[in-house]
């Protein structure tokens, strides 16, 4: 069984989806509530492999938040790196506890956020990409 959580419908106005990558779980609830308070949906994924083929399944993600620090074969760096160069259309936000990158070390057009992040931070960061991708939406649909 996988361990991928999908929002609820529960008071979402927006149909902008992001793709939370965190491998703690009191932490992947806590983005997901973030987005939630974003007015966003979210898929979430336990790690950069279970991002990947979400990633590669589905063409409505608009943004990833991306912890660094990631178990399996490939962090956080390298998934954002990886979405930036497969689909440049996506925003990355990337976080952690434990490193702090230079800006030269994020992918470009990446937004970082420290943990303890500030939530409305955050929340504002996701709105700004879902305004951004109503904007760009064909037909406005």
């Amino acid at each position: 069984m996988s361990d991928m959580h999908t929002s609820s419908d529960r008071d979402l106005v927006e149909d902008v989806l992001v793709l939370i990558v965190e491998d703690e779980p009191a932490l992947r609830a806590l983005a997901g509530d973030v987005a939630e308070a974003a007015g966003l949906h979210f898929v979430s994924a336990y790690d950069a492999k279970q991002a990947m083929t979400l990633l590669e399944s589905r063409s409505d993600i608009a943004a990833v938040f991306t912890d660094l620090q990631l178990r399996g074969s490939m962090d956080g760096l390298a998934l954002a790196e990886l979405v930036r160069q497969r689909w440049p259309q996506i925003d990355l936000l990337v976080t952690s506890g434990t490193v702090t990158p230079q800006c030269h070390q994020l992918p470009p057009g990446s937004r970082y956020f420290s943990m303890p992040y500030d939530v409305e931070k955050v929340v504002e960061a996701l709105q700004s990409i879902a305004g951004r991708a109503r904007r760009h939406r064909p037909n406005g649909a």
